[in-house]
């Protein structure tokens, strides 16, 4: 089984991809941040690296998508490939960051590999509002990403929006996660879990759990 944490910058990913990694005892994959060589140029400028840092994350989450489907292990993933390249590619492109040359060549290069991917089983759409992601970006104090811009972070939750309702074709989980401390919280990691496991296993009515 192959499942896939979606969400913004910010919005708390890479803490549930640990946290159901430990409570289902599934295999956790991250995405690559601390070590892209890309990152802290790109958000020094966009327009210059935006091409570099995202074939860089096309490359790093395609080996990913080859490794999961050799996979016997139920895996969680931190963030998918179709994230990149439909929010953030696409962010890029559409505020002038990223070059018309650049977007096709990125768009044939990823067309020739979609064939060779497999939708997760479910998508964990963790759902946050711009505030909320803010509070998150400064509280967790990575330095390269202090200086990210408010209207980039709006830009990325109105492509997720897109993404999550009109183009992805697999199953999505909503997860309302503005009001929800599922780190600290045990009741509301609960809330999640349940849901989980009435999408998965079909534990509880799965009525209104959809997209």
């Amino acid at each position: 089984m192959y499942i896939t944490i979606a969400g913004n910058i910010g919005a708390g990913k890479t803490t549930l991809t640990r946290m159901l990694a430990r409570y289902y005892g599934w295999e956790a994959r991250y995405e690559s941040v601390n070590f892209n060589p890309y990152l802290e140029d790109y958000y020094k400028d966009i327009p210059r690296w935006s091409f570099c840092l995202e074939t860089y994350f096309l490359k790093e989450r395609f080996k990913d998508m080859l490794a999961i489907s050799q996979s016997t292990h139920t895996i969680v993933q931190d963030r998918s490939l179709y994230e990149g390249v439909y929010v953030f590619v696409t962010n890029n492109y559409r505020r002038g960051d990223l070059s018309e040359r650049d977007y096709t060549t990125y768009m044939e290069l990823f067309r020739n590999i979609q064939s060779l991917l497999t939708l997760p089983d479910v998508m964990i759409y963790l759902r946050k509002s711009v505030p909320q992601l803010i509070a998150q970006i400064q509280k967790r104090g990575r330095d390269y990403e202090q200086t990210m811009q408010i209207d980039y972070l709006q830009d990325l939750n109105e492509r997720y929006e897109d993404f999550i309702f009109n183009q992805y074709k697999g199953n999505v989980l909503v997860i309302e996660s503005d009001n929800l401390d599922f780190e600290n919280n045990p009741e509301h990691f609960r809330q999640i879990i349940n849901r989980i496991d009435a999408q998965l296993f079909g534990l509880f009515s799965q009525h209104n759990f959809n997209k």
